[in-house]
Protein backbone atom coordinates (compact mmCIF):
# COMPACT_ATOMS: atom_id res chain seq x y z
CA UNK A 1 0.00 0.00 0.00
CA UNK A 2 2.62 2.63 0.93
CA UNK A 3 4.27 1.50 -2.72
CA UNK A 4 1.54 2.49 -4.18
CA UNK A 5 0.54 5.65 -2.16
CA UNK A 6 4.20 6.71 -3.35
CA UNK A 7 3.30 5.76 -6.97
CA UNK A 8 0.33 8.07 -7.34
CA UNK A 9 2.02 10.87 -5.41
CA UNK A 10 4.54 10.76 -8.20
CA UNK A 11 1.98 10.66 -11.03
CA UNK A 12 0.21 13.57 -9.79
CA UNK A 13 3.15 15.70 -9.51
CA UNK A 14 4.40 14.67 -13.43
CA UNK A 15 0.59 15.74 -14.25
CA UNK A 16 0.95 19.20 -12.61
CA UNK A 17 4.07 19.97 -14.04
CA UNK A 18 3.35 18.29 -17.66
CA UNK A 19 -0.34 17.80 -17.79
CA UNK A 20 -0.38 14.10 -18.46
CA UNK A 21 0.26 10.53 -17.32
CA UNK A 22 4.44 9.86 -18.05
CA UNK A 23 4.55 7.52 -20.34
CA UNK A 24 5.80 4.18 -20.52
CA UNK A 25 9.05 3.27 -22.19
CA UNK A 26 7.90 0.73 -25.36
CA UNK A 27 9.68 -2.05 -26.14
CA UNK A 28 12.18 -1.65 -29.42
CA UNK A 29 10.81 -2.11 -32.43
CA UNK A 30 12.25 -5.88 -33.50
CA UNK A 31 14.06 -6.75 -36.23
CA UNK A 32 12.87 -8.54 -39.30
CA UNK A 33 13.31 -12.08 -39.47
CA UNK A 34 15.03 -14.07 -42.14
CA UNK A 35 11.44 -16.37 -42.59
CA UNK A 36 9.66 -12.72 -42.45
CA UNK A 37 11.83 -11.13 -45.43
CA UNK A 38 10.91 -14.12 -47.32
CA UNK A 39 7.42 -14.07 -46.95
CA UNK A 40 8.10 -10.38 -48.16
CA UNK A 41 9.55 -11.15 -50.81
CA UNK A 42 6.86 -13.66 -52.14
CA UNK A 43 4.31 -10.55 -52.18
CA UNK A 44 6.96 -8.30 -53.10
CA UNK A 45 9.45 -9.58 -55.09
CA UNK A 46 11.14 -6.73 -56.60
CA UNK A 47 14.99 -6.23 -55.94
CA UNK A 48 15.02 -3.25 -53.56
CA UNK A 49 18.04 -0.54 -53.28
CA UNK A 50 18.23 2.74 -51.28
CA UNK A 51 20.50 5.82 -51.59
CA UNK A 52 22.53 7.34 -48.83
CA UNK A 53 24.33 10.42 -49.28
CA UNK A 54 25.43 13.47 -47.08
CA UNK A 55 23.67 16.32 -48.43
CA UNK A 56 24.65 18.05 -51.77
CA UNK A 57 26.75 15.24 -52.73
CA UNK A 58 25.38 14.34 -55.50
CA UNK A 59 22.62 11.87 -54.38
CA UNK A 60 19.78 13.79 -56.73
CA UNK A 61 21.99 13.46 -60.33
CA UNK A 62 22.76 10.16 -59.20
CA UNK A 63 18.96 9.47 -59.43
CA UNK A 64 18.44 10.67 -62.70
CA UNK A 65 20.99 8.91 -64.25
CA UNK A 66 20.44 5.43 -62.26
CA UNK A 67 16.62 5.23 -63.53
CA UNK A 68 17.47 5.54 -67.12
CA UNK A 69 18.43 1.94 -66.93
CA UNK A 70 14.98 0.18 -68.64
CA UNK A 71 14.87 -2.72 -65.46
CA UNK A 72 15.12 0.49 -62.58
CA UNK A 73 13.15 2.58 -61.24
CA UNK A 74 14.01 4.98 -58.44
CA UNK A 75 12.48 8.05 -56.93
CA UNK A 76 12.92 10.86 -54.65
CA UNK A 77 13.24 11.21 -50.58
CA UNK A 78 10.42 9.20 -48.85
CA UNK A 79 12.93 9.07 -45.69
CA UNK A 80 12.05 5.68 -45.00
CA UNK A 81 15.40 5.87 -42.34
CA UNK A 82 16.61 9.25 -42.56
CA UNK A 83 14.54 11.57 -41.75
CA UNK A 84 11.74 12.20 -38.65
CA UNK A 85 9.13 11.12 -38.83
CA UNK A 86 10.77 7.88 -40.16
CA UNK A 87 8.64 4.60 -41.36
CA UNK A 88 8.79 3.33 -37.50
CA UNK A 89 6.29 6.48 -36.69
CA UNK A 90 3.17 3.81 -38.25
CA UNK A 91 4.12 1.81 -35.25
CA UNK A 92 5.09 4.27 -32.97
CA UNK A 93 2.20 4.87 -31.08
CA UNK A 94 1.92 2.46 -27.76
CA UNK A 95 -1.87 1.58 -28.09
CA UNK A 96 -0.90 0.50 -31.68
CA UNK A 97 2.29 -1.48 -30.47
CA UNK A 98 -0.11 -2.84 -28.21
CA UNK A 99 -2.47 -4.09 -30.55
CA UNK A 100 -0.26 -5.42 -32.86
CA UNK A 101 2.04 -7.48 -30.59
CA UNK A 102 -1.40 -8.51 -28.49
CA UNK A 103 -1.63 -12.03 -27.78
CA UNK A 104 -5.34 -12.35 -28.35
CA UNK A 105 -4.28 -10.99 -31.74
CA UNK A 106 -3.96 -14.84 -33.84
CA UNK A 107 -2.51 -13.13 -36.79
CA UNK A 108 0.16 -11.93 -35.01
CA UNK A 109 1.98 -15.68 -34.39
CA UNK A 110 2.60 -14.57 -31.30
CA UNK A 111 4.98 -11.72 -31.93
CA UNK A 112 5.07 -8.06 -32.56
CA UNK A 113 3.88 -7.42 -36.22
CA UNK A 114 5.68 -4.22 -36.30
CA UNK A 115 8.42 -4.48 -38.30
CA UNK A 116 6.20 -6.52 -40.54
CA UNK A 117 3.47 -4.10 -40.98
CA UNK A 118 6.89 -1.19 -41.89
CA UNK A 119 8.39 -3.45 -44.52
CA UNK A 120 4.83 -4.13 -46.39
CA UNK A 121 4.58 -0.48 -46.53
CA UNK A 122 7.62 0.48 -47.45
CA UNK A 123 7.54 -2.34 -50.55
CA UNK A 124 3.93 -0.98 -51.82
CA UNK A 125 5.24 2.17 -51.92
CA UNK A 126 8.32 1.21 -53.55
CA UNK A 127 6.63 -1.34 -55.90
CA UNK A 128 3.44 0.80 -56.73
CA UNK A 129 5.86 3.07 -58.33
CA UNK A 130 8.15 1.11 -60.47
CA UNK A 131 5.76 -0.80 -61.62
CA UNK A 132 3.84 1.53 -63.51
CA UNK A 133 6.70 2.17 -65.50
CA UNK A 134 7.68 -1.63 -66.13
CA UNK A 135 10.60 -1.67 -64.15
CA UNK A 136 12.08 -4.74 -61.97
CA UNK A 137 14.46 -3.22 -59.33
CA UNK A 138 13.15 -0.09 -57.75
CA UNK A 139 15.11 2.14 -54.81
CA UNK A 140 14.77 5.67 -52.71
CA UNK A 141 17.42 7.96 -52.58
CA UNK A 142 17.32 9.77 -49.14
CA UNK A 143 20.54 12.43 -47.79
CA UNK A 144 21.64 10.67 -44.98
CA UNK A 145 22.92 13.33 -42.73
CA UNK A 146 20.85 13.65 -40.42
CA UNK A 147 20.18 10.25 -38.89
CA UNK A 148 24.02 9.34 -40.17
CA UNK A 149 24.88 5.50 -39.00
CA UNK A 150 21.43 5.26 -37.41
CA UNK A 151 20.40 5.43 -40.68
CA UNK A 152 21.91 2.38 -42.04
CA UNK A 153 21.06 0.77 -39.04
CA UNK A 154 17.53 1.30 -39.19
CA UNK A 155 17.65 0.45 -42.96
CA UNK A 156 19.19 -3.28 -41.88
CA UNK A 157 16.58 -3.49 -39.47
CA UNK A 158 13.55 -3.91 -42.21
CA UNK A 159 15.68 -4.54 -45.26
CA UNK A 160 18.41 -6.28 -44.41
CA UNK A 161 18.19 -8.41 -47.98
CA UNK A 162 18.63 -4.87 -49.62
CA UNK A 163 21.30 -3.19 -51.33
CA UNK A 164 22.87 0.47 -50.29
CA UNK A 165 24.38 2.87 -52.25
CA UNK A 166 26.32 5.60 -50.70
CA UNK A 167 27.99 8.73 -52.69
CA UNK A 168 30.50 10.86 -51.21
CA UNK A 169 31.44 14.18 -52.62
CA UNK A 170 34.84 16.47 -51.51
CA UNK A 171 33.37 17.95 -47.87
CA UNK A 172 34.32 20.94 -49.42
CA UNK A 173 32.64 21.35 -52.07
CA UNK A 174 28.97 19.90 -50.33
CA UNK A 175 29.70 22.34 -47.49
CA UNK A 176 29.74 25.06 -49.82
CA UNK A 177 26.54 23.88 -52.16
CA UNK A 178 25.26 23.00 -48.48
CA UNK A 179 25.57 26.67 -47.76
CA UNK A 180 24.18 28.09 -50.70
CA UNK A 181 21.45 26.27 -50.81
CA UNK A 182 20.68 27.52 -47.50
CA UNK A 183 20.62 31.18 -48.88
CA UNK A 184 18.40 30.25 -51.68
CA UNK A 185 15.32 27.66 -50.29
CA UNK A 186 15.92 28.55 -46.57
CA UNK A 187 16.32 31.88 -45.89
CA UNK A 188 13.95 32.38 -43.23
CA UNK A 189 15.42 29.85 -40.95
CA UNK A 190 18.88 31.51 -41.40
CA UNK A 191 20.40 33.21 -38.19
CA UNK A 192 21.26 36.93 -37.93
CA UNK A 193 24.64 36.83 -38.61
CA UNK A 194 23.76 34.30 -41.54
CA UNK A 195 21.24 36.65 -43.14
CA UNK A 196 23.58 39.69 -42.66
CA UNK A 197 26.39 37.03 -45.04
CA UNK A 198 23.38 36.19 -47.57
CA UNK A 199 22.55 39.84 -47.95
CA UNK A 200 25.74 40.67 -48.64
CA UNK A 201 26.77 38.27 -50.98
CA UNK A 202 23.33 39.09 -52.79
CA UNK A 203 24.63 42.82 -53.29
CA UNK A 204 28.20 42.16 -54.04
CA UNK A 205 29.29 38.27 -55.04
CA UNK A 206 32.89 38.74 -56.00
CA UNK A 207 34.78 38.77 -52.37
CA UNK A 208 33.01 35.73 -51.50
CA UNK A 209 34.24 34.01 -54.99
CA UNK A 210 37.55 34.95 -55.06
CA UNK A 211 38.31 34.04 -51.05
CA UNK A 212 38.51 37.25 -49.46
CA UNK A 213 35.16 37.06 -47.39
CA UNK A 214 33.50 33.63 -45.75
CA UNK A 215 30.19 32.49 -46.34
CA UNK A 216 30.29 30.80 -43.06
CA UNK A 217 30.78 31.80 -39.82
CA UNK A 218 33.38 30.28 -37.64
CA UNK A 219 30.73 28.02 -36.10
CA UNK A 220 29.30 27.44 -39.70
CA UNK A 221 32.32 26.11 -41.00
CA UNK A 222 33.13 24.26 -38.56
CA UNK A 223 29.67 22.30 -37.82
CA UNK A 224 29.77 21.54 -41.61
CA UNK A 225 33.52 19.94 -41.27
CA UNK A 226 31.81 17.79 -37.97
CA UNK A 227 28.80 17.26 -39.76
CA UNK A 228 30.80 15.58 -43.59
CA UNK A 229 33.05 13.51 -41.64
CA UNK A 230 30.07 11.93 -38.90
CA UNK A 231 28.06 11.00 -41.98
CA UNK A 232 31.21 9.70 -44.05
CA UNK A 233 32.72 7.57 -40.82
CA UNK A 234 29.49 6.20 -39.50
CA UNK A 235 27.75 5.46 -42.90
CA UNK A 236 30.54 3.47 -44.25
CA UNK A 237 31.87 1.82 -41.28
CA UNK A 238 27.76 0.55 -40.54
CA UNK A 239 27.35 -0.15 -44.19
CA UNK A 240 31.01 -2.19 -44.19
CA UNK A 241 29.34 -3.94 -41.21
CA UNK A 242 25.90 -5.05 -41.84
CA UNK A 243 25.56 -5.35 -45.42
CA UNK A 244 29.43 -6.06 -46.73
CA UNK A 245 28.41 -7.42 -50.25
CA UNK A 246 25.40 -5.52 -50.87
CA UNK A 247 26.87 -1.76 -50.00
CA UNK A 248 28.18 -0.10 -52.93
CA UNK A 249 30.26 3.41 -52.26
CA UNK A 250 31.43 5.86 -54.64
CA UNK A 251 32.55 9.24 -55.36
CA UNK A 252 30.68 12.06 -57.27
CA UNK A 253 33.68 13.06 -58.69
CA UNK A 254 34.33 9.34 -60.33
CA UNK A 255 30.88 9.85 -61.32
CA UNK A 256 31.50 13.09 -63.30
CA UNK A 257 34.83 11.78 -64.91
CA UNK A 258 34.14 8.19 -65.90
CA UNK A 259 30.20 8.55 -66.18
CA UNK A 260 30.01 5.17 -67.97
CA UNK A 261 31.89 2.94 -66.60
CA UNK A 262 30.65 4.26 -62.74
CA UNK A 263 26.88 3.57 -64.43
CA UNK A 264 28.21 0.44 -65.27
CA UNK A 265 29.31 -0.63 -62.57
CA UNK A 266 26.45 0.26 -60.44
CA UNK A 267 23.63 -1.81 -62.36
CA UNK A 268 25.64 -4.13 -62.51
CA UNK A 269 25.57 -4.65 -58.13
CA UNK A 270 22.11 -4.07 -58.41
CA UNK A 271 21.65 -7.00 -60.52
CA UNK A 272 20.56 -5.18 -63.70
CA UNK A 273 22.30 -5.89 -67.38
CA UNK A 274 24.92 -3.77 -68.43
CA UNK A 275 24.51 -3.71 -71.97
CA UNK A 276 21.48 -1.77 -73.82
CA UNK A 277 20.98 -0.18 -76.89
CA UNK A 278 21.52 3.86 -77.28
CA UNK A 279 22.06 3.53 -72.97
CA UNK A 280 25.20 5.24 -73.39
CA UNK A 281 24.10 8.05 -74.95
CA UNK A 282 20.90 8.84 -73.55
CA UNK A 283 23.77 8.74 -70.39
CA UNK A 284 25.56 11.40 -71.52
CA UNK A 285 22.76 13.59 -72.24
CA UNK A 286 20.70 13.22 -68.37
CA UNK A 287 24.56 14.34 -67.35
CA UNK A 288 24.35 17.36 -69.49
CA UNK A 289 21.03 18.85 -67.29
CA UNK A 290 21.10 20.40 -64.30
CA UNK A 291 17.46 21.04 -63.19
CA UNK A 292 18.63 21.65 -59.79
CA UNK A 293 20.40 25.08 -60.71
CA UNK A 294 17.57 25.98 -63.00
CA UNK A 295 15.03 25.64 -59.90
CA UNK A 296 17.36 27.91 -57.85
CA UNK A 297 17.66 30.65 -60.55
CA UNK A 298 13.68 30.94 -60.19
CA UNK A 299 13.52 31.43 -56.60
CA UNK A 300 16.92 33.62 -56.21
CA UNK A 301 18.48 34.61 -58.83
CA UNK A 302 20.91 36.86 -57.38
CA UNK A 303 22.40 34.02 -55.67
CA UNK A 304 21.79 31.45 -58.10
CA UNK A 305 24.28 32.92 -61.02
CA UNK A 306 26.86 33.75 -58.83
CA UNK A 307 27.81 29.87 -58.48
CA UNK A 308 28.29 27.47 -61.22
CA UNK A 309 26.19 24.10 -59.56
CA UNK A 310 27.41 20.90 -59.56
CA UNK A 311 30.85 22.20 -59.87
CA UNK A 312 34.48 20.48 -58.68
CA UNK A 313 36.65 22.28 -56.85
CA UNK A 314 35.00 25.55 -55.80
CA UNK A 315 36.38 25.47 -52.58
CA UNK A 316 39.58 26.21 -53.97
CA UNK A 317 38.70 29.73 -55.01
CA UNK A 318 35.88 30.59 -52.18
CA UNK A 319 36.89 29.11 -49.37
CA UNK A 320 38.86 31.76 -47.04
CA UNK A 321 42.33 30.64 -44.98
CA UNK A 322 40.02 30.50 -41.80
CA UNK A 323 38.02 28.39 -43.96
CA UNK A 324 40.62 26.02 -45.32
CA UNK A 325 42.05 25.48 -41.63
CA UNK A 326 38.43 24.71 -39.75
CA UNK A 327 38.14 22.45 -42.12
CA UNK A 328 41.33 20.69 -42.64
CA UNK A 329 42.15 20.39 -38.83
CA UNK A 330 38.76 18.27 -38.25
CA UNK A 331 38.34 16.70 -41.51
CA UNK A 332 41.61 16.23 -43.04
CA UNK A 333 42.05 11.86 -42.54
CA UNK A 334 38.46 11.55 -43.82
CA UNK A 335 39.70 13.93 -46.94
CA UNK A 336 43.08 11.81 -47.17
CA UNK A 337 41.00 8.46 -46.71
CA UNK A 338 38.53 9.29 -49.55
CA UNK A 339 41.85 10.75 -51.72
CA UNK A 340 40.89 14.15 -51.91
CA UNK A 341 43.64 16.18 -51.55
Amino acid sequence: MPNNFYHRILQAIHILRYGELPKSKMAPIPELTSEEVGEARVFFPMKKFFIFGHARSGTTMLVRLVRLHPQVYCNYQAHFFTRAPLLQSLVSNAEVRAWLARSSNRWNRGKDLSPVVMRAAADFILEREARRFGKTIVGDKSPSNLMNGEAVRLMYSIYPDASLVYIVRDGRDAALSHRIQGFIDFPDQLSKQDRIIRDDFSRDPQPYLSGKRSLFSENGIRNSAESWVKNVYETETEARNLFKDRYFSLRYEDLLDNTWEEMQRLWWFLGAETEGSGLKETLINELQQNPDAEWQKTKAKELAVSIQKGKRGSWREMFTERDLQIFQEIAGETLINWRYT
